[in-house]
C-alpha cells in the first residue's frame, strides 16, 4: 500500500486536491480506495464536481482495456456527479462487464439529465432492442433530437424496431386469440369473469402446474398455480396486453424455481403469493421510505415487487431473491431464528448466481476487498438481527452476508446449509447448529472471511 494511499484512508474526507494528485500520476486503484467509501454528501457541490472529474478521467483512460477498474471509478465519478460524461462511461463499463441492468440505467438518467445529448437514446435504443424490447427501444430511439449526430443512425434503428413490435403485437393477438379459445369464446374483461381464486383457509388453490386466471374480491388480477398465485392491478392493460404480460411474468416466476431448486436442491412445497406492484402502488401500500431504498421485500407471506410492472432483468432477479426468503420462510417453520446476515445472505448469493455471477458486483466487490484489508469490514453479529436495508451502507452488509454464506457453501454445499435452517426453525441455537455442521463459531468464520478477502 502506497504512503499516499495509507494517509487517505486514515483520513475521514480525502480532498479534492489528493484526488486530482492521485489522477495525475494514474494511480488508478489507489484513486478508487481512496473514495471508495466516501460519502459525497460530506462535500460542497463544488467539492463533488472536483473529485467527480479525476475518478471520470480514470474511468475514460481504462474503459477500453480494464473495464473492471472502470465500472468502478466511473460509478464513484457518477455518486459525486452525475455528469454526462460520468454516464456515459459508466454505461460503456457496464456493458463490457456484463452488467446490462446498470448500463441501462445509467443511460435513462443520461436521457432524462441531458436530452440534448443524442448518444444516450442512441446506445439505450441499441440496448434494448438487442433486448427484443421493440416499443422500449422506439422510445428510447426517438428522443434522439433531429440535428444531433446520431439522428440517422437512430432513424435506421428505429425502424428495426417498429418491425420487431409488429411481430410483438401479432404474438399478442395469438395469445389473445388462445385464450379466448380456452374460454370458450369469452374475454373475461367484459361482462363475466373467471372465479378469483381462492385466498381464505380452507379454500382449495390450484393444484396443477396449469395457471388460471381470474380477478381477485380486491380488484386484483390473479393468474396462480401449485407454486405461485400471481397478482397485479389492471392499470388499463387491454385484453391482450394482459395476456402478454402475465406470460412474461409467468416465465419469470417458473425461472425463479427452476433456478433456486437447481441451485439448492430444494424449492418451496406451498404456493406463494407475488404481488407485482408499479413503483407508485408500491409507495402507497410499503411507504414512501421503504420504496425509495427496496426493490422488494417478503412479508406476511406474499412477495412483493417494487417496480414489477416493468419487469426488467433486475426485477426478475428481484424475484429470485424474495422467492428464496420465502422458501426459508418454509424451511423454517415461519418462525425467524436464523440470524439476519444468513437469511438475506442465503437470498443475494443465490441472487448473483441468477445473474450470472460466483460473487457481487464489481463496485461491492471492490470495496469488500478495500473493507477487509482496512479493518472496516462489517462483523457478522453486527449483522445478526434488523434489517439489512437500514444500515449505514446496505450494500456492504448484503455483500458481507453473501460471501459468508457463500464460504459455507463452500464447505459443504446447499444440503448442509439447509439441515442447518431446518434445526435452526426446529428451535436448536444457532451458535450450537453452526458448531454442529461446520466446526466453527460466528467469531471464527468472521475471521475466515476477512482472511479470504484480503487475499484476493
Amino acid at each position: 500500500m502506497s504512503p499516499l494511499l495509507l494517509a487517505l484512508l486514515l483520513t475521514a474526507a480525502p480532498s479534492p486536491q489528493q484526488a486530482q494528485q492521485l489522477a495525475k500520476t494514474q494511480a488508478w486503484e489507489d484513486l478508487y480506495l481512496a473514495y471508495s467509501a466516501a460519502d459525497p454528501k460530506g462535500y460542497s457541490d463544488a467539492d463533488r464536481k472536483a473529485i467527480a472529474g479525476p475518478l471520470l478521467k480514470g474511468c475514460e483512460a481504462l474503459v477500453a482495456n480494464d473495464a473492471v477498474m472502470a465500472y468502478s471509478l466511473g460509478e464513484r465519478s457518477v455518486a459525486f456527479e452525475e455528469s454526462a460524461g460520468g454516464l456515459r462511461c459508466l454505461a460503456r463499463a457496464a456493458l463490457a462487464t456484463d452488467q446490462r441492468g446498470s448500463a441501462e440505467e445509467a443511460l435513462r438518467k443520461g436521457l432524462a439529465n441531458y436530452p440534448k445529448e443524442g448518444a444516450f437514446g442512441l446506445e439505450l435504443g441499441k440496448l434494448l432492442l438487442a433486448d427484443k424490447d421493440g416499443p422500449g427501444a422506439i422510445a428510447a430511439l426517438e428522443k434522439v433530437p433531429p440535428r444531433s449526430p446520431q439522428a440517422a443512425e437512430a432513424k435506421k434503428l428505429a425502424q428495426k424496431a417498429r418491425s420487431l413490435s409488429a411481430e410483438d403485437s401479432q404474438a399478442r393477438a395469438e395469445a389473445e386469440k388462445l385464450e379466448r379459445r380456452l374460454n370458450g369464446g369469452e374475454e373475461p374483461s367484459r361482462g363475466k369473469t373467471r372465479p378469483a381464486v381462492a385466498q381464505d383457509e380452507g379454500d382449495t388453490r390450484p393444484t396443477s402446474l396449469t395457471y388460471e386466471s381470474g380477478v381477485g374480491e380486491d380488484g386484483m388480477r390473479t393468474r396462480a398455480n401449485r407454486r405461485f398465485v400471481m397478482k397485479y392491478f389492471n392499470n388499463n392493460r387491454d385484453f391482450g396486453q394482459r395476456a402478454e404480460y402475465e406470460g412474461r411474468v409467468v416465465a419469470a416466476l417458473e425461472e425463479a424455481y427452476e433456478h433456486t431448486r437447481g441451485l439448492l436442491g430444494e424449492a418451496r412445497e406451498e404456493p406463494v403469493d407475488v404481488i407485482l406492484y408499479t413503483r407508485e402502488e408500491f409507495r402507497t401500500h410499503q411507504g414512501a421510505s421503504l420504496a425509495r431504498v427496496a426493490a422488494g421485500l417478503y412479508s406476511q407471506g406474499a412477495i412483493r415487487i417494487n417496480g414489477g410492472a416493468e419487469l426488467t432483468e433486475q426485477t426478475k432477479a428481484t424475484l429470485v431473491h424474495e422467492y428464496v426468503h420465502a422458501a426459508v420462510d418454509e424451511l423454517c417453520g415461519g418462525g425467524h431464528q436464523l440470524p439476519t446476515w444468513l437469511n438475506e445472505g442465503l437470498a443475494e448469493y443465490v441472487e448473483w448466481r441468477y445473474l450470472g455471477g460466483d460473487g457481487p458486483p464489481v463496485v461491492i466487490g471492490n470495496a469488500l476487498r478495500g473493507a477487509a484489508r482496512s479493518g472496516r469490514l462489517p462483523s457478522l453479529s453486527g449483522l445478526s438481527s434488523g434489517m439489512l436495508i437500514q444500515s449505514s451502507d446496505p450494500g456492504m452488509a448484503y455483500a458481507t452476508s453473501a460471501v459468508a454464506v457463500r464460504e459455507l457453501m463452500r464447505r459443504g454445499g446447499a444440503s448442509r446449509l439447509l439441515t442447518l435452517i431446518r434445526e435452526v426453525g426446529q428451535g436448536t441455537p444457532f451458535d450450537k447448529a453452526l458448531q454442529a455442521h461446520y466446526g466453527m463459531d460466528v467469531a471464527k468464520l468472521d475471521e475466515e472471511l476477512k482472511a479470504s478477502l484480503s487475499s484476493r
